[in-house]
């Protein structure tokens, strides 16, 4: 059985399906969610990382765990320690953790992912870039005025589609040869969002207005959702990126056999959102 934790959100969704559609049998772990929305067969269990005896009942009978946590908690390992024990008291002999690229490049610090490393269990660590879907947050503009606001308008990032992150990391559950494997996840090219909304419009069929933000109006939006060392991280990455972050990793056509999705194969995929 497979654990995946996060399992109603960009990520987890998809990568319950992949894995119920390959015929395995999951447990989709989330706080809040009732479960109703999962594929038929899927146990659900409401659970909290942060509560170790809550996730007990999922983790019964398991052998490998999806571990997604939230972005506020990217810096603090120590809030892991107590669902991987019960993983491991559980059965899991392998956690995939959805890391992040920042760790590669030393935007954001390593604690998740040190904390996996001390469990002892089998461990692979995927660290995506950008999302795609990140440009969700553009929907209720693209849909009120068919305009969208971000910073540094022609600055591009190799952004990758939360359904190429899921995939991968259904083969690199269900499959052997990924323990101790480190993946950075991009997608096929870079992109910057002056064409991301470009590729909105065309995916709706007009045109949608790009309006470019200062990096103070950015950062007083972003500091809504995100804690200020994740805002300030995450706006050096969008604003001066290194080459390394610019580049385009070849690991989800190694892993996946194919190169990812384009985000105008996203924005066509998702169109509806901003009608």
């Amino acid at each position: 059985m497979i654990v995946v934790t996060g399992a109603t959100g960009n990520v987890g969704r998809p990568l319950v399906e992949a894995l119920a559609a390959a015929g395995e049998q999951v447990t989709a772990v989330s706080r809040g969610a009732t479960g109703s929305e999962l594929p038929a067969g899927v146990r659900h269990v409401r659970a909290d990382l942060g509560d170790p005896e809550s996730l007990v009942p999922a983790f019964d009978g398991a052998e490998a765990l999806f571990l997604l946590t939230s972005g506020e908690l990217l810096s603090d390992g120590d809030h892991l320690s107590g669902a991987l024990d019960a993983a491991r008291g559980g059965g899991v002999r392998r956690v995939v953790l959805l890391s992040s690229q920042g760790v590669g490049t030393l935007r954001h610090p390593p604690g998740l992912e040190d904390a996996v490393k001390r469990s002892g269990l089998e461990w692979t660590m995927l660290r995506p870039g950008g999302f795609h879907s990140n440009a969700f947050a553009w929907a209720e503009a693209v849909r009120a005025r068919r305009e969208a606001a971000a910073p540094f308008g022609d600055v591009a990032l190799p952004t990758v589609d939360p359904v190429d992150i899921a995939e991968v990391a259904a083969v690199t559950l269900r499959e052997s040869g990924h323990g101790g494997g480190t993946y950075v996840l991009t997608g096929p090219a870079p992109v910057s969002p002056r064409q991301q909304v470009a590729a909105i419009g065309d995916a709706l069929g007009e045109p949608v207005r790009f309006v470019e933000q200062t990096r103070e109006e950015a950062r007083a939006r972003m500091l809504g959702f995100m804690p200020e060392p994740v805002a300030d991280a995450t706006l050096a990455i969008l604003g001066t990126p290194t080459a390394e972050e610019q580049r385009v990793s070849p690991d989800v056509e190694r892993v996946l056999g194919r190169p990812g999705r384009t985000f105008a194969q996203w924005a066509e995929r998702n169109a509806a959102a901003f009608k």
